[in-house]
């Protein structure tokens, strides 16, 4: 099977939609919802109808995702997903609510924790699941919200050298901090994940919904591997329409976006080598080095691009600089074991030689330099890449080291498991230990940007971005 044929890109020019429904599904034993329509006219303003419909039958008895379930049971399809997550909102201390936004074709699951009694500091996005392949990455974010739920017991250890010297509990976190989140944010790729293709990225219009952005998005990139495709235009995708509302309503102060595939933990800028992120750069970079010395020990700073590299917009990039977050991250949290410990390794030599020191990220320095080029030659981020490499994307995703080629083989059969072993853990005891620990560090994450946003030590600078322009709806950023 050709390359062109399992991942075929269909630059499908998606309508540009102004008006988005949503509905909240609060009574699924009665098998009814209701549902807001929200039109969102030139000047913002915005009309809502509610109506109350009746389901004349459950559709929960059409079975999805059989090959997943059957090869590993310990993951949840999307329907499971939805269905853990209306069941979470009757309980947790009313704190859980579940939205069902639409734009046309796709229906995205929005999912705010907030306790009631709070005065939180600090506003969590957190977006799931972008890329259909990773399905760990809605696996985390999902025990996580079922240990913000206290639907589970989560031990979450203080960081030494911080502000959190003493474990924290999900009541602390929830007293310093809200959630929004999105547990499946490419719905539609992923029930074809579910069915076995285990190789697909992008949506079905053959787009990166995280080169999809309007940050520096540049349509060019198309040219470097069908999996990167950026799209007609920015916001073409009505996942990252759905998205970029929701970033822009919620306005958060904390904004993090979760992948796999390799290991690694990233603040902007993710488009190149030249335009450093200096708002809150500081503070961002304290949060990483304390996270990655408890839970990663991989890869971890200001993501960058060699300059000249086409690479369209991200939402890291986006979050950061249109919506002027201050605190802006991107993790990759699973890659194969054996290559996690190579990766580990290349890392510490690398950290251990010149230039790399505490002060190489002071000055500056960010993880598109030359002298970390070998080690994501092979050990492949989306966040990290420069010309020469980018030019051969795809060969770059079919020779890493830990594969031996294994990837070859799932590229030809999009039903190999390959794909999965790259992106997924496959057994349930390296399945639970990743969520276990991603959980742990979103909980420690957010009580830290917390505890720093009480304390005053944000850096509230301005964010130069080197080419300021209307966005896609013809807004002025």
């Amino acid at each position: 099977m050709t390359l062109s044929r399992l991942l075929p890109i269909f630059l499908v020019q998606a309508q540009q939609a102004s008006t988005l429904s949503a509905f909240t599904d609060d009574a699924v034993r009665l098998r009814q919802h209701q549902e807001e329509t929200i039109n969102i006219g030139s000047t913002g303003q915005m009309m809502v109808r509610r109506e109350v419909h009746a389901h004349s039958r459950d559709t929960d008895d059409v079975e999805e995702g059989k090959r997943l379930k059957e090869e590993y049971p310990f993951y949840h399809t999307g329907k499971k997903i939805h269905q853990e997550v209306h069941r979470l909102s009757k309980g947790c201390g009313g704190m859980l609510n579940v939205t069902t936004v639409h734009d046309p074709d796709v229906s995205i699951d929005v999912i705010t924790v907030r306790k009631p009694t709070a005065k939180p500091a600090n506003k969590v996005f957190l977006l799931f699941g972008e890329h259909s392949r990773e399905l760990i990455s809605p696996e985390s974010g999902l025990y996580f919200l079922k240990a913000l739920c206290s639907d589970i017991d989560l031990e979450i250890p203080g960081l030494p050298g911080t502000s959190l010297l003493q474990g924290i509990s999900a009541d602390d976190a929830l007293e310093d901090s809200e959630f929004q989140m999105v547990l499946n944010a490419n719905p539609r790729s992923r029930k074809k994940v579910e069915d076995g293709n285990y190789c697909l990225r992008v949506d079905p219009n053959g787009v990166d919904l995280n080169r999809n952005w309007d940050e520096e998005w540049q349509g060019q990139a198309a040219t470097f591997g069908g999996d990167s495709n950026p799209g007609p235009s920015p916001f073409s995708e009505p996942e990252t329409r759905i998205f970029k509302r929701l970033v822009t309503d919620y306005r958060p102060t904390t904004f993090l976006t979760i992948h796999s595939g390799t290991r690694g933990m990233y603040m902007p800028w993710a488009f190149d080598m030249q335009h450093m992120a200096t708002m809150n750069a500081k503070p961002m970079m304290e949060v990483l080095t304390a996270l990655d010395a408890a839970h990663c020990q991989c890869p971890y700073g200001a993501a960058g691009k060699e300059v000249g590299y086409p690479c369209p917009g991200t939402c890291l990039d986006y979050a950061y600089s249109k919506l002027q977050t201050p605190f802006a991250f991107a993790f990759e949290i699973y890659t194969r074991p054996e290559a996690d410990e190579q990766l580990k390794k290349r890392w510490q030599r690398k950290m251990n030689s010149a230039p790399a020191s505490a002060s190489f990220f002071e000055k500056g320095h960010n993880l598109g330099h030359p002298h970390f080029r070998d080690l994501f030659a092979e050990h492949k981020s989306d966040f990290i890449s420069d010309k020469s490499t980018a030019t051969n994307r795809r060969t770059q995703e079919l020779s890493v080291a830990s594969l031996e080629g294994a990837m070859d083989l799932a590229l030809q059969d999009p039903d190999d498991d390959g794909c999965f072993d790259m992106f997924n853990p496959g057994s349930k005891e390296d399945y639970n230990k990743v969520v276990k620990n991603w959980a742990q560090t979103y909980f420690q994450m957010s009580s830290l940007i917390a505890h720093k946003i009480r304390s005053g030590e944000v850096d509230k600078g301005e964010i130069v971005d080197p080419s300021p322009k209307a966005d896609s709806d013809g807004e002025p950023i």
